[in-house]
């Protein structure tokens, strides 16, 4: 039975990561939250490991406050590069395969058509960035590892554009959204399964991937979706965001091809 680290557990990915934990038999998880597992202190990091063996450690951890991280960069790169790196450290210490969530906002979004694995990032604001150092941290660290890039995530769990679009709609508020961003939106628990489909088939060469929902759209047809799916069209008033504007630079088309 191999035995799986998953630290940001209590992120939407690690709660569907929980949620479907049963489902693998073959798995032993350890969950740990930010509140007991601290990826940034060197010292709680180096303890867990050596009181416990892991073969997987999957990285859910992860400061992703977009706008906030423009205004204090130090605390997207302490949690997205310095804590990805004290990672890679212990997992090469301790022979671990390390399996890192990254993003589709490494890329700039000036491309108009799918990203590849081997098209050149170029972060255009401060989260890219620390994702970015993240995972070159990794690649010049650790020789077993994948970095999965994903985009637009969503999932029952926690704060995102799916629970943030549904409660404002229940409550009958106007919604004004952007179709100024074109991406892939990615239910979590999708992602969720194909990450551990991944340990189970014992897939190691490949280092870095893409995986989303393959569906590209804008975040107000992305709105309409969820609309028409929960019948909520009668209960709110859907329009497009005019003079949109945002204090991070985002990338305008973050596609990405698995």
């Amino acid at each position: 039975m191999k035995k799986v680290l998953v630290t940001g557990a209590n992120g939407q990915l690690g709660q569907c990561l929980q949620k479907i934990a049963p489902n693998y038999k073959d798995l032993a998880f350890v969950f740990k939250n930010s509140k007991d597992f601290d990826i940034t202190n060197k010292k709680q990091v180096n303890s867990l490991f050596a009181v416990d063996n892991f073969d997987y450690c999957l990285n859910c951890a992860a400061y992703t406050n977009v706008e906030q991280a423009e205004k204090t960069p130090e605390i997207a790169f302490k949690v997205n590069a310095e804590g990805v790196k004290n990672l890679a450290l212990i997992c090469r210490e301790y022979d671990t395969f390390l399996i890192h969530i990254s993003t589709d906002y490494v890329f700039d979004g000036e491309k108009k058509e799918p990203y590849t694995v081997d098209d050149i990032p170029n972060p255009i604001n401060e989260y890219g960035k620390s994702k970015l150092l993240g995972e070159k941290y990794i690649q010049e660290i650790i020789e077993d590892y994948f970095i999965i890039r994903t985009s637009w995530l969503y999932s029952e769990f926690g704060k995102n554009f799916y629970t943030i679009i549904l409660s404002k709609a229940k409550a009958g508020e106007v919604l004004s959204v952007t179709n100024e961003q074109i991406g892939c939106p990615t239910n979590a628990n999708n992602l969720a399964i194909y990450i551990l489909d991944l340990i189970i088939q014992k897939e190691e060469y490949i280092r870095i991937l893409h995986f989303t929902d393959d569906k590209s759209m804008t975040w107000y047809e992305f709105a309409n979706k969820i609309l028409t799916e929960n019948n909520l069209h009668n209960s709110t008033k859907l329009k497009i965001a005019k003079n949109y504007c945002t204090f991070a630079r985002r990338p305008k088309y973050s596609v990405l091809k698995k």
